[in-house]
């Protein structure tokens, strides 16, 4: 302890932010990249005028609980105060659209990567570049905006990532990690920068609709990983630290979007390597050693890693957050029957339950779509729970239906990876929420992915440890490679568990999923009619 101790007092210790989906989430790591302190702030997005949002007053309140968090983490651990870092990052969850005036004043309210109001904008760019423009990017968000004509168009002067914003309140700098970048527009693999032939492409069909703007200027600089990305001013530390003990001068590595993070905290950056995130939504992140035969509009994006490699990235919207509603609805029964159960009992029990179940979960189909579901065609959230009037309705198997349900979309977009790009793939590691209750989520994505699943010790701390680690490489990384520096520096001595489902989890699941994908046109009924 007074090893660690010392180090923060002498201002060696590195920090990294990341704004999740319910959770912001801070991380102190030591020189060995060792977890050492930590801080949190729950929040939630809202619907709001059919647009999933978060407030600028939840934004940066969030920043400032969220470090304050963590300086009382701090505090009770080693007695002192927090007012030195060497390195800071901060990342949050990619894609979204948060466009500026002229004099940095936000024009609308935040849309997330959870909204799905750009079919439109969509479908015309991935046709006009011949590549795939998902929903959820920030060019689509802002041609649907040209397209609907939205008055707030002809002011906006620069847009961005959540990320790209809090790192521009924090240095003044509009710069975006490569990562992260390549989920607002895509990007040129070999000049690690935007692609000039599709800017010019936009900016023509932009121009033929009156608006004038050209869309270099209104982009985030793209920078990689390991280059400085600006410093913490005044107004920075003071907006981080609202006691104002935090000095100003620390370097920032690129922001970056959780994907990213998730790459760098799995140790999943080279080629044939991948990684999924699971929490309230779930994506899957594989490396690739070439670019794919052709464009899977909606199903799958090409994006990058911290340090731009070419990244195949299979995104589900809706992931454990309908099976954590009933679990708090299952809390609130045993707590009308005079029980008391912590979360974390109820959640081991409850999904743990799961793995007693039917290996096709009996004839129980829920649907977690929260939100709409790009990936299967859905365009509106509409959670439901079938079933057959002969099926076994039990807890175990609804559980293992809530389980298998939340990993069914991600499932369509990795068949047309593995069965029709032919991708392979030596190394598939997990982290999120999702594999909290280690046992049940490890056998349920296995089923699913049809291929092994590790997990690292480290999976708990996940896309804010990731991000303390990019700040540390800025500052540590000493000329080596991304890939090198985590193999060489950070995950040398990691433990691992991997997981194979076996041939009855697998074919149960795959029974599960074609009932799944027939069922899906009671989705599209209820969207329709309710």
């Amino acid at each position: 302890m007074t090893d660690t101790k010392k180090l923060i007092e002498d201002g060696n210790a590195m920090l990294g932010i990341e704004f999740g989906s319910t959770r912001i989430k801070a991380v102190l790591i030591d020189e060995n990249h060792t977890p050492i302190a930590g801080g949190a702030h729950d929040w939630e997005n809202r619907l709001e005028n059919g647009i999933w949002t978060y407030s600028l007053d939840d934004i940066l309140g969030g920043l400032s609980s969220c470090y304050e968090d963590l300086k009382k983490d701090v505090q009770s651990k080693y007695g002192i105060k927090l007012t030195k870092l060497k390195a800071l990052g901060i990342s949050a969850m990619m894609h979204g659209y948060l466009a500026f005036d002229k004099n940095d004043n936000l024009l609308v309210p935040f849309r997330t990567w959870r909204n799905t109001i750009t079919g439109q904008a969509s479908e015309e760019l991935s046709n006009l570049f011949g590549y795939p423009i998902p929903e959820r990017w920030s060019i689509s968000h802002f041609y649907q905006s040209i397209l609907n004509n939205e008055p707030h168009v002809k002011d906006v002067a620069f847009f961005t990532t959540l990320a790209g914003f809090i790192h521009m309140l924090l240095t003044g700098k509009k710069v975006l990690g490569i990562g992260d970048a390549s989920g607002m527009f895509p990007v040129e693999f070999a000049t690690k920068a935007y692609n000039t032939k599709m800017c010019g492409q936009f900016n023509d069909l932009i121009k033929s609709k009156g608006v004038s703007q050209k869309l270099e200027d209104l982009l985030p600089e793209v920078l990689v990983a390991g280059q400085n990305a600006g410093t913490l001013t005044a107004e920075g530390a003071k907006l981080l630290d609202k006691d104002g003990e935090l000095e100003a001068g620390v370097p920032l590595a690129p922001p970056e979007g959780d994907a990213g993070t998730g790459m760098v905290a799995t140790n999943s950056v080279k080629p044939r390597t991948g990684n999924v995130s699971a929490g309230t939504s779930v994506f899957a992140m594989v490396v690739l050693e070439k670019d794919l035969s052709k464009a899977y509009n909606g199903k799958i994006d090409l994006v990058t890693t911290p340090s731009g490699e070419l990244t195949a990235m299979a995104h589900a919207n809706n992931c454990t957050g309908e099976y954590d509603k009933w679990i708090k609805l299952f809390g609130e029964a045993i707590a009308a029957c005079g029980f008391t159960v912590d979360k974390s009992t109820l959640y081991q029990n409850l999904l743990g339950a799961a793995l007693k179940g039917d290996k096709d979960c009996g004839g129980c189909i829920p649907y977690n779509y929260i939100s709409g579901e790009s990936m299967t065609g859905i365009n509106e959230g509409r959670p439901l729970f079938v079933r057959t009037q002969d099926a076994s309705f039990t807890l175990a198997n609804f559980m293992r239906g809530q389980l298998f349900t939340a990993l069914g979309a991600l499932r369509t977009g990795m068949d047309i990876l593995f069965n029709q790009e032919n991708v392979k793939i030596d190394r598939l590691t997990g982290h999120g929420g999702f594999f909290k209750t280690q046992e049940a989520g490890l056998t349920a994505m296995a089923s699913a992915m049809h291929t092994p699943i590790s997990l690292m010790e480290t999976a708990g701390e996940g896309g804010p440890w990731g991000m303390a680690v990019l700040a540390s490489y800025l500052v540590n990384g000493k000329g080596k490679s991304l890939s090198d520096y985590l193999e060489q520096n950070v995950f040398a001595t990691a433990k691992t568990k991997t997981f194979e489902a076996s041939k009855e989890d697998q074919e149960g699941f795959n029974r599960f999923f074609a009932n799944y994908t027939k069922g899906l046109d009671i989705e599209r009924a209820a969207i329709a009619n309710i």
